[in-house]
């Protein structure tokens, strides 16, 4: 018998690979149909534009119906393996109300496009990494708690790599759209601080010239009579 063969194995390995994919097709759809750039994307911007729209929507919410079963059979885990520490059974139960919670982010990122509503998009995107990085803390200190009695320390270890480089993940990617964000596209604290010198250096200016005093292609002559709609001004 395969190990995802025994008992609920299968539920993480499906979510793992299941939410894999629903990241991988979108973004070739995406790259197929020329929809984005193909060095790297946002994960949000290959679930802008019909079809891999669609495709990403169906597919992660099956991924957040997986997610939330893969957790609450951890938390019946936790509570059989553990029946007399409150300790552990409070913490237990904290970790499970606020991994839902992160599956609620996820549902919020998958039915709510950045293009469509942005704020309750970056919404999602909050409940999901930010919560969910606290359920995963919440992981790692139950996997301390449970050592070596439960199971071995190594468990404990990996969880605690796992948390590190999450963390460590979500920092780079908050700086990095921080950064995209202010150091292109100018604020007023932007300019009193004096960012971006490039910018300051250019400015736009357009004028417009009249080839007539109406939108009408019709000749003037036939419109001698007519008071027409004058257009002046410049921009």
């Amino acid at each position: 018998m395969w190990w995802f063969q025994q008992g609920l194995c299968f539920l993480p390995s499906a979510l793992v690979i299941w939410t894999a994919a629903s990241f991988i097709f979108p973004y070739i759809t995406a790259i197929f149909l020329r929809h984005v750039d193909p060095l790297v994307p946002y994960i949000s911007d290959t679930g802008i534009m019909p079809p891999e729209r669609c495709l990403f929507g169906i597919m992660l919410n099956i991924s957040t119906s997986l997610c939330i079963a893969t957790m609450y059979v951890r938390y019946k885990q936790v509570c059989a393996l553990n029946p007399e520490k409150n300790k552990i059974a409070k913490l237990n139960k904290t970790g499970l109300i606020l991994g839902v919670i992160s599956c609620f982010g996820m549902c919020l990122i998958t039915n709510f496009q950045k293009s469509a509503m942005y704020s309750v998009h970056v919404l999602g995107a909050s409940l999901t990494f930010g919560i969910g990085a606290f359920y995963l803390l919440i992981q790692t200190i139950l996997s301390y708690m449970m050592q070596p009695d439960i199971h071995g320390k190594e468990i404990f270890w990996i969880r605690l790599t796992l948390l590190l480089w999450c963390v460590s993940s979500l920092l780079s990617m908050a700086i990095s759209t921080i950064l995209l964000l202010s150091g292109r596209y100018g604020t007023g604290l932007e300019q009193k601080l004096h960012w971006n010198p490039e910018e300051k250096k250019v400015s736009l200016h357009a004028t417009v010239n009249l080839d007539g005093q109406t939108l009408y292609d019709i000749p003037r002559s036939l419109m001698a009579d007519e008071n027409p709609l004058l257009i002046s001004g410049s921009i």
